[in-house]
């Protein structure tokens, strides 16, 4: 049940990152400033003693260790569930909060009772700007995007949107899964993260159930988080490469049906086989070596 005098849970998802995570940890308390939080680190089978190093540092976290990696959904919904502040802070482990930050998160959503997700300016380790929300993914979007012409026409950013347009608090599609603020009477009317995603596309498909259910998404340049993007799935790439193509698949059967879903199951198999054609043909050229390709029972699954 909701804790009325707990303003949020902090939720941070790790795998094997764990300095990043001692220094996320160490950023929150001044970027909570008075509010009265509780943090979560469910940890998904690291190797790197990440668990011992929490509690070891931070006694007071609460921690839901996990033997194995059950996936960013899943190990979310752990402490979702677990936990009862009356907002949920999901934050990536390689994330750094910023002073100030997440109370400005709060506060907007304390004045805005209709939001239920609000996401944060992310920024690079170099205060550098990163793309921080998008539309939600159409069929020319996905094209655009796994062909690389979407960046080349539209900017470096695509399909996030550029640095003119995220000077402003705006009502947005989705805002990105490294920083997302969600009201906890939203999550209970729309439902908890699909655990059917194990990484990438989580964030989108709850943003689409929100505006389903009545609630809106909401962009706040004011509250600003360094992130350093991929320090896990960085490990497994290619493993990751795949469950992004799934995920996006997963999405499209889900919210727009089996035939936008199959088109775009064709189109990724058909790019990222000839992108597997000229990477070969290159590696073979100057190290003999063959590339890792990506076919159509990789894409099927929504499971890595």
């Amino acid at each position: 049940m909701p804790d009325e005098t707990l303003d949020l849970s902090i939720i941070l998802v790790s795998w094997n990152t764990r300095e990043l995570l001692l220094a996320c940890l160490e950023s929150l308390p001044s970027a909570l400033g008075n509010l009265n939080a509780a943090v979560w680190v469910v940890d998904n089978g690291s190797t790197d003693g990440s668990v011992e190093a929490v509690e070891a540092r931070f006694p007071t976290t609460h921690v839901i260790e996990n033997r194995q990696n059950v996936g960013f959904a899943a190990a979310n919904n752990q402490a979702i569930v677990a936990s009862s502040g009356r907002y949920v802070l999901l934050l990536n482990s390689d994330t750094i909060a910023l002073p100030g930050s997440i109370v400005q998160l709060v506060r907007f959503a304390d004045a805005h009772p209709r939001v239920g997700v609000v996401g944060a300016l992310l920024l690079n380790p170099d205060r550098s700007f990163q793309g921080s929300f998008a539309d939600f993914p159409s069929l020319l979007s996905e094209l655009l995007s796994v062909t690389g012409l979407g960046p080349r026409l539209f900017g470096r950013w695509y399909p996030n949107y550029s640095l003119d347009s995220s000077q402003k608090a705006r009502r947005v599609d989705y805002v990105q899964g490294a920083c997302m603020l969600a009201r906890r009477s939203a999550i209970e009317q729309a439902g908890p993260m699909d655990e059917q995603y194990f990484m990438y596309n989580e964030e989108i498909d709850w943003c689409l159930r929100m505006a389903h259910a009545g609630w809106e998404t909401w962009y706040l340049p004011q509250a600003r988080i360094i992130h350093y993007g991929g320090q896990s799935t960085r490990q497994v790439r290619h493993d990751m490469i795949r469950a992004l193509y799934r995920s996006k698949v997963r999405f499209f059967r889900k919210h727009y049906g089996s035939a936008p879903a199959t088109l775009l199951q064709l189109a990724f198999v058909a790019v990222l086989w000839a992108k597997w054609l000229v990477r070969t043909a290159t590696a073979r050229a100057s190290t003999g070596a063959a590339g890792k390709r990506i076919g159509w029972h990789d894409l099927q699954s929504p499971l890595v």
